[in-house]
């Protein structure tokens, strides 16, 4: 099992960034997908999560309104639309998903958002 994440960087307060998780080594269209962060001093946060066919998403309140998380079962990737980005969504991302009872996480893609 394989999950690499891409796309983060530098972007100022209020721009868009899209996060991809490029999964492998597991029947992707099979299982939910999760994103997670974790700020400088903070625990890790659940960000939003996926069914395995997309008809189903949850977001923490903090994001709600303003992230999308999306899959295309196609390419075994997930995504993550994040716009109108604050300062306090600086964290690495991490894509997650607990196949047959393992929970497996990628590496990790830095977010910084500052002016």
């Amino acid at each position: 099992v394989q999950l690499v994440e891409s796309g983060g960087g530098l972007v100022q307060p209020g721009g868009s960034l899209r996060l991809s998780c490029a999964a492998s080594g597991f029947t992707f269209s099979n299982y939910r997908m999760t994103w997670s962060r974790r700020a400088p001093g903070k625990e890790r946060e659940l960000v939003a999560t996926i069914n395995s066919d997309g008809g189903s998403t949850n977001y923490a309140d903090s994001v709600k309104g303003r992230f999308i998380i999306s899959r295309d079962n196609a390419k075994n990737t997930v995504y993550l639309q994040m716009n109108s980005l604050k300062p306090e969504d600086t964290a690495v991302y991490y894509c997650r998903s607990i196949i047959d009872g393992r929970l497996y996480w990628g590496q990790g893609t830095q977010v910084t958002v500052s002016s």
